[in-house]
C-alpha cells in the first residue's frame, strides 16, 4: 500500500512536470497552459453532464424498484474522472477523459468487479446479512 501511495503522490506528479516541459517547449508556455485550463474547465463540464445522467438513471432504478448498483459504480468511477480532470496534467486529463468515456469505463468497471470478487473470495470484505 506504502509503494502504491508513492507511485500517486510522487510519480505521477514527476510524470506531470515532465510532460508539462516537453510540451511547452513544443507548442510554446502559454498555449501548454490554455490546454490545461480548457481542459479543467471541459473536463469539469463533461463529469457534471455525466454524473446528472447517472443521478437520473439510479433515481429511475430506485423508482422502479431495482437496486441501482451499476449506476452507483458509475457515479463513482465519474466522481473520481471529475476529481482527476481537476488536476492539472496532461497524463491525469487523459486518465479522467478515459473514465468519462463510457466504452472504457465499461472496462474499468469489470476490472473493479474482478478485484471485487477477489477480495471477497479472498476474505477481504465480508457480507452480513441481518433477519
Amino acid at each position: 500500500m506504502l509503494f502504491k501511495l508513492f507511485l500517486a503522490f510522487t510519480l505521477i506528479p514527476a510524470m506531470e512536470i515532465f510532460l508539462f516541459i516537453r510540451i511547452g517547449q513544443v507548442i510554446g508556455i502559454f498555449n501548454t497552459f490554455l490546454i490545461v485550463i480548457l481542459s479543467g474547465f471541459a473536463g469539469a463540464y463533461l463529469a457534471r453532464m455525466q454524473g446528472l445522467q447517472t443521478l437520473m438513471r439510479v433515481r429511475t432504478s430506485l423508482e422502479q424498484g431495482h437496486v441501482p448498483a451499476e449506476e452507483l459504480v458509475d457515479a463513482l468511477i465519474i466522481l473520481v474522472a471529475g476529481v482527476v480532470l481537476l488536476t492539472p496534467g496532461f497524463f491525469t486529463d487523459t486518465l479522467g477523459l478515459l473514465l468519462l468515456f463510457p466504452p472504457s469505463r465499461f472496462h474499468f468497471k469489470r476490472y473493479l468487479r474482478y478485484k471485487f470478487d477477489q477480495w471477497v473470495r479472498q476474505g477481504n470484505i465480508r457480507f452480513t446479512h441481518f433477519s
